[in-house]
């Protein structure tokens, strides 16, 4: 199947691990340019490494920059432009709110949470939409954690973030739908990524009982058995961006294994 992605400039927030880096391999498979957004310079050469022992290294481009920065974000999206031209694709993986159980909130990690999820987001997404917008076409894709849909008892915060940010892609998708832009959101459940860790140990905590008892329990209750690899959330995301996808927009689409059925 031709996704009509081939050559299209594909910028990644978070693409150094995880669920980003996944994205930048399949976007790479199907042709594309892609530009690795990342706060650490680290991640992003390995992440390079590993990128270019498969596909051409004139097709990758990197860039760290902090996010939470609006001009830092402004810069990597001038250098990525310098590097492939307008970006056709935004993909924002990038930032996670500390999951943190509910005695333990302060005001500082209700503040941290924005800061780390929501505003890395729109501080990308801001000036490359309106860039997209000025162009007459685009698509943006957020992944967006699965607790804006779900309240979670140790990730308040983040979850919070989460639902502005989904409530954000929603508004966007209609804003700029006339110029042509689609904004969507993937809302994954518990996916094999670094950053699961954490969680399981604030869930842990939470519950008084060991991080890999809190991992079983989770896994427990997943209809389908497992939690996600992060290249099926990739598989999504590349969908959402295809022209194949060309009607679909301003949706928030659950990833979690029918762990919470809701109807949305």
């Amino acid at each position: 199947m031709d996704l009509h992605l081939s050559d299209k400039h594909v910028l990644i927030t978070g693409g150094s691990k995880g669920i980003g880096l996944a994205c930048a391999h399949a976007f790479l498979q199907e042709g594309a340019k892609v530009s690795l957004v990342s706060r650490e310079s680290a991640n992003l050469n390995a992440a390079r490494a590993q990128l270019q022992a498969t596909f051409p290294a004139e097709r990758i481009h990197t860039v760290a920059a902090n996010l939470r920065d609006a001009l830092a974000a402004l810069a990597a999206l001038d250098s990525a432009e310098a590097a492939f031209g307008p970006v056709d694709v935004l993909v924002n993986s990038a930032g996670a709110a500390k999951r943190t159980p509910a005695p333990e909130l302060t005001p500082e990690a209700w503040a941290d949470a924005m800061q780390a999820k929501y505003f890395t987001y729109i501080h990308m997404m801001n000036p490359s939409i309106q860039r997209m917008a000025a162009r007459g076409q685009g698509t943006v894709v957020n992944v967006v954690g699965n607790g804006g849909k779900v309240a979670s008892p140790i990730h308040l915060p983040g979850g919070a973030a989460n639902a502005a940010l989904m409530l954000a892609s929603a508004g966007l998708a209609a804003a700029y739908g006339p110029q042509g832009i689609r904004v969507n959101a993937i809302n994954p459940g518990l996916t094999r990524t670094d950053r699961l860790k954490e969680g399981m140990a604030a869930d842990a905590r939470n519950q008084g009982i060991s991080p890999e008892e809190a991992m079983s329990q989770a896994v427990a209750k997943i209809p389908l058995g497992r939690m996600a690899e992060p290249e099926e959330i990739a598989h999504a995301v590349l969908f959402l961006a295809s022209s194949k996808a060309s009607y679909v927009t301003g949706i928030c689409m659950s990833m979690d294994g029918a762990l919470n059925p809701i109807v949305v």
